[in-house]
């Protein structure tokens, strides 16, 4: 999978909200200070080159729309973060977060049994 920049991936998780927009519209939803009309286009096309974004054609404009569900774009970072700071080891990472962000018991206890669940 591609990476994505940071302005790649506020775009992405705004499309991923709107489910459909021109730049116009992705652009309204951005914050304040909001880039230029151009910039964000600029950034459409970037994504769609990388194969997250497609467009139809709707009169004279275009209108875009996410082809990676955010579900399988978290997936596979969080697959690339644990192989590449944990080798692999989500007992590492879960370690690793569990000191340096001081996660409570009960925290805990939600993660187990959401990895319960999921083995069923």
């Amino acid at each position: 999978m591609k990476q994505l920049t940071k302005a790649e991936e506020e775009v992405m998780q705004l499309l991923w909200k709107i489910k459909k927009g021109n730049v116009a519209a992705i652009l309204e939803e951005l914050p304040e200070p909001k880039p230029a009309y151009n910039t964000v286009s600029t950034i459409v096309r970037i994504l769609e080159d990388k194969g997250f974004v497609s467009h139809e054609k709707v009169g004279k404009g275009h209108v875009y729309f996410p082809l990676m569900k955010k579900e399988e774009y978290s997936n596979q970072r969080l697959n690339t973060l644990m192989d590449g700071y944990f080798q692999g080891s989500f007992t590492s990472m879960v370690s690793f977060f569990m000191k340096k962000n001081d996660i409570s018991l009960k925290e805990l206890e939600e993660i187990m049994k959401n990895i319960k669940d999921n083995e069923r």
